[in-house]
Parts: C-alpha cells; sequence; structure tokens
C-alpha cells in the first residue's frame, strides 16, 4: 500500500492525498465505470483526462472477450479518452497465455467465441480452429456476442466430451447493455458445462490469471482497481492483494455492498471517477459506532441505523464499516433498507 494511504478493516479506507496521486496505475474496468451501452458515463473522460495529466497511467481491464484491445481502444477514443491499443488488457489475452502454457507451440484451439480471442490466440502463437474435427489441443470459450449460434456450443461439447482441455475467458453471468442486463459468458459456459459434466479453467477476474495478465502487461507497482462489480473486480483485487475502488455507476446498489463479505469489500467508495481525483474521508469509531463526515451508522438487533445529515456517500461509508464490522468474516444480514432510504440510495 502507498504511503499516505491506509485501511481500516472494519470499514473503507481513507487516503490524505488523491487517488491518482497515491497510485501509480488505475486498473479500470470498462462496462459500468467508463461506459454503458457504449456512452461514456457522466464525468469518466474529463476525470480520466485530469488524472493522467497528473502521471496517473490508465490501463482498462475488461473481462469480455468479444472485442480486440485495438477495436476497444479506438471505442474509446471516439468517446473523447485517447487510447492506445497497449493501454487495454482482456481476458482473451489472459486466457491465451493459460493455454499457451498448457499445449505445445503452435497447436489448434477451437474457439467458441468472438474475434477477440482469435487474436490473442495468434499473439501467443496459436491457431484457431472452428471445428472439434479439427484436431484441437484446447477449447475455449468467451463472450461471443448476442448472435453466437447454438450451434457453436454443441462443437465446444463434442470436444469436450472428448477430454480436450477446456478453458474460458470469464464466467461473469451476465452483461450490461444499453437496454438492461444480458446474459454473459457465464451462462453461456453453463450450457457446456451441463452437456458434458466438465469443469473450465478460468482466466478472468476474479482470477488469478487475468491479475498476473495485467501486472505483465502494465508494469504497474501500486495498482488501484477501479470496478463496479464485487464478485469481478473487487474480488479480483482481493485475490491480487491491491486496493480497489467501487464506483456506484454499474450492477451494485448500496444493499449488495453493505451485505458483502470479506472477498467483496472494496478499499474506496465512491460515486465516479471523479473519486480518482480527491483523497477519501476517514470512516472512525465513535462509541458503538461509525462515523463519516456527519453521520453516525451502528448495528441495532435487527437493522443497521443511520443518524445525522450530510453527504449521502459519507453516510454510505460510515454504513459500511457498522454492516462489515457486525459482520466479522461473514456477510451482513441486518436489514439496512431504512437507512438506505434515508441517503436516497
Amino acid at each position: 500500500m502507498s504511503q499516505g494511504v491506509r485501511t481500516r478493516p472494519e470499514g473503507p479506507g481513507s487516503s490524505s492525498r488523491p487517488l491518482s496521486e497515491a497510485y501509480d496505475t488505475a486498473l479500470l474496468d470498462l462496462d459500468g465505470v467508463v461506459y454503458a451501452g457504449g456512452n461514456a458515463i457522466a464525468h469518466a473522460a474529463d476525470s480520466l483526462a485530469v488524472a493522467r495529466e497528473g502521471g496517473m497511467r490508465l490501463a482498462y481491464v475488461t473481462n469480455n472477450a468479444l472485442r480486440t484491445p485495438d477495436v476497444v481502444a479506438g471505442h474509446l477514443t471516439e468517446l473523447g479518452i485517447p487510447t492506445e491499443a497497449e493501454d487495454v488488457i482482456t481476458s482473451a489475452q489472459a486466457v491465451a497465455r493459460l493455454i499457451s502454457e498448457q499445449v505445445p507451440a503452435g497447436a489448434r484451439v477451437l474457439v467458441i467465441g468472438g474475434e477477440g480471442l482469435r487474436v490473442a490466440l495468434r499473439e501467443r502463437g496459436l491457431t484457431p480452429v472452428e471445428s472439434a474435427d479439427d484436431d484441437p489441443a484446447a477449447v475455449v470459450q468467451g463472450y461471443g456476442g448476442p448472435d453466437l449460434a447454438w450451434g457453436r456450443f454443441a462443437e465446444a461439447s463434442y470436444a469436450v466430451a472428448r477430454g480436450v482441455p477446456w478453458f474460458a475467458s470469464n464466467t461473469d453471468l451476465t452483461i450490461p447493455s444499453g437496454r438492461g442486463i444480458a446474459p454473459g459468458n457465464g451462462a453461456a459456459v453453463e450450457v457446456v458445462r451441463i452437456a458434458t459434466g466438465a469443469e473450465p479453467q478460468v482466466a478472468g477476474k476474479p482470477l488469478p490469471p487475468m491479475h498476473r495478465e495485467t501486472i505483465l502487461r502494465t508494469g504497474a507497482e501500486r495498482p488501484l482497481v477501479v470496478g463496479d462489480r464485487l464478485d469481478t473486480d473487487i474480488e479480483g483485487a482481493f485475490n491480487g492483494g491491491v486496493d480497489s475502488l467501487l464506483v456506484l455507476t454499474g450492477v451494485t446498489d448500496g444493499a449488495q455492498l453493505l451485505a458483502a463479505p470479506p472477498r467483496h469489500r472494496p478499499t474506496y467508495v465512491d460515486a465516479d471517477l471523479r473519486g480518482l481525483l480527491t483523497g477519501q474521508p476517514d470512516v472512525t469509531r465513535e462509541g458503538d459506532g461509525f462515523r463519516c463526515g456527519g453521520w453516525t451508522a451502528t448495528a441495532g438487533a435487527d437493522a443497521l441505523e443511520l443518524v445525522g445529515e450530510g453527504e449521502a456517500l459519507d453516510g454510505l461509508r460510515a454504513l459500511c464499516a457498522a454492516a462489515w464490522t457486525a459482520a466479522g468474516d461473514g456477510s451482513c444480514e441486518l436489514d439496512g433498507a431504512k437507512a438506505l432510504a434515508r441517503l436516497g440510495l
């Protein structure tokens, strides 16, 4: 952890310095953090520009294996966030490295997914193929978009049932879209799992292969993971032993955050990417409760209680401290609905 940054095991951490100064590299998730439905999230482009100008390296880390780094970089640039392909790390790259360490150089790999997987496999010297009858040394499955044909799952099942090693870029069950939440690669993986009874090796967040790929490609020494999902971004940071910032522009809501077990508890919580440009306030013990800003939160017999006034985020931070302390190594089961309603969350 960097100098000037400290965390409290019972609640969100604090920082006397802007996070963009306390950490050398931001490892940013994309969907729900930088953009949603293809459009930039409010304050994202401006906040990232200021962080970059101040010396923070920006790396975009996505479990979506469909698009190549070139395509992702182009999209970000169009949104007003200048990006090079080398700034983008995908689960396709992580799973391709994982496969390359277990099969001979130049081996054939059956691809169930999109162009991102094929480009990543070629980068590692492997040969993408389309059929279980092409004698593949491995099967790799990644998100292939909403139009991926059902027959591709059958092709994967034929090969896996023959004993061909099976790999998955990631197992996110859902993916955000402009129209709502859609099935993700994890849902597609379940189809092949049901058909074969097999288990894939998985590379993407929150598992170590993705964190390793990110560190290898960025050279980050003091990374900060920035994400919107507790079970991928935040858990991935936990598994990698690095700090994390949860932004509330994606899928995680206040109730889910309060109920988070230790592996899903972020170091910091903020509304959006403007949180990179500021310090983070103290959350301090006060009697039987926790205080942040003008709010004090306590754990009652059946519910979390909140008194005071001030910034809603400070109230949420205080509630996190009370909830996580009450839960210990488990998940908080106390009712936080009334307290969250006071904050408009």
